[in-house]
């Protein structure tokens, strides 16, 4: 029976299983050398173009990184590196994936609020009253979405949980904010936005998480609320 050759595609999926599981099993190390394109190849068992096509596609998912004039190397695995792309979905996504998103961020925010009232320090929380006493001096929209932005970072930080900061970093980049809020604001909803960042930061002054976590879903879900009935 004749066989067919493998799609190239296939093998390429394989390569990338392959060296996933190298750094997985500590075959291979954050900030080590991968062996050479020819050498890799040869110990997977896979053409140089298959392995090639592999650690491209690694490279874009932040998994490796290529130095030039030295060979290509495992990255730090920092989340933040590896979630860029989960930041490039948002800012493209519309309708209602928008709305999906909202809802995963009202869940994952409100938790990431919930552990910083537990864990905000004072130099912390100093940060976060910054930013809310900024966009309680102004009335320009772009002044008052960078420091809801900011506002909401710094207590996403002192959470202390680097893979959900780096994943609600993605949920909200600038322009997907930007995209939603500017809507969203036109409404006149500066002042309600303020009474709301506001009672979350009462809750983290106060160390309570649970205020503190309804505080944030209550934030989250009038936006939620808010797109969902423009898509209606």
């Amino acid at each position: 029976m004749e066989q067919t050759a493998p799609q190239k595609g296939t093998v390429t999926a394989r390569a990338i299983e392959q060296i996933k599981a190298m750094i997985g099993g500590g075959r291979l190390e954050p900030g080590q050398r991968l062996p050479t394109e020819r050498d890799l190849a040869a110990q997977l068992g896979i053409s140089r173009s298959s392995m090639r096509e592999a650690i491209r596609a690694l490279t874009v998912l932040g998994v490796l990184e290529a130095r030039h004039g030295s060979g290509i190397y495992v990255t730090q695995l920092e989340a933040g590196d590896l979630l860029e792309t989960f930041g490039v979905v948002a800012d493209l996504s519309r309708g209602p994936r928008l709305v999906e998103l909202l809802e995963v961020r009202r869940v994952l925010e409100s938790t990431a609020t919930a552990l910083a009232a537990a864990r905000i320090t004072g130099p912390q929380l100093a940060g976060v009253e910054s930013h809310l006493a900024a966009m309680e001096a102004t009335d320009d929209p772009e002044e008052i979405l960078s420091h809801d932005l900011a506002f909401h970072r710094a207590i996403v930080a002192a959470a202390g949980n680097e893979t959900m900061a780096a994943i609600l970093e993605g949920l909200s980049s600038r322009t997907f904010r930007a995209r939603v809020w500017r809507g969203y604001q036109e409404e006149g909803a500066f002042e309600r936005t303020r009474r709301e960042h506001s009672r979350i930061h009462q809750a983290l002054v106060a160390r309570d998480p649970e205020a503190a976590r309804v505080a944030a879903a209550g934030h989250v879900g009038e936006v939620e609320a808010w797109l969902r009935a423009q898509l209606d």
